[in-house]
């Protein structure tokens, strides 16, 4: 007859051996491949609010090829350059919020005012921060506030295509 402690005794050995199995194999190269982390800042007018809002909604449902996890900012792109005091639309500084976001890629709307007035320039952009190279960036000049609206989803798509 087995007793208690014996059996108690036996659980403990099968679960320390159980515990020392082998890692998980990392990826090919050696090492474990890392997580690719996007950033979707939201797009921010105060002269556009409804494409703006519309921007930053097909923004955060976007599914993008190769990214693992995706984190909306809650701040908008304008006040995250405001913060690392680095305002000038370049890779350098698209890079270093990236950096400062721990994104790998960033995803953001710029609205603007187009040349003509009532026009409404939209334009969405993804860029790696890794490579500091902008992958896709999808503009389009809408004549008013509502086809920009509308038309923000497919702006999105184009930015985000593989």
């Amino acid at each position: 007859m087995v007793t208690v402690k014996a059996r108690l005794g036996s659980v403990m050995v099968a679960l320390a051996l159980a515990g020392c199995g082998h890692p998980p194999r990392p990826a090919a190269g050696g090492e474990a491949a890392p997580k690719i982390k996007l950033a979707v800042l939201p797009a921010e007018s105060d002269q556009f609010p409804a494409a703006a809002k519309a921007a930053t909604d097909s923004m955060t449902r976007a599914k993008i090829g190769g990214v693992d996890e995706t984190s909306v900012s809650k701040v908008s792109l304008e006040v995250v350059q405001l913060s690392i005091e680095c305002t000038d639309p370049t890779a350098s500084c698209y890079a270093a919020i990236g950096r400062s976001l721990a994104a790998n890629r960033l995803l953001f709307a710029e609205i603007d005012a187009g040349d003509k007035p009532g026009q409404i320039k939209v334009s969405v952009t993804l860029f790696d921060v890794d490579t500091q190279a902008t992958r896709h960036t999808a503009e389009k000049v809408f004549t008013k506030e509502a086809d920009a609206r509308d038309g923000a989803a497919q702006l999105v798509a184009e930015a985000t295509r593989p």
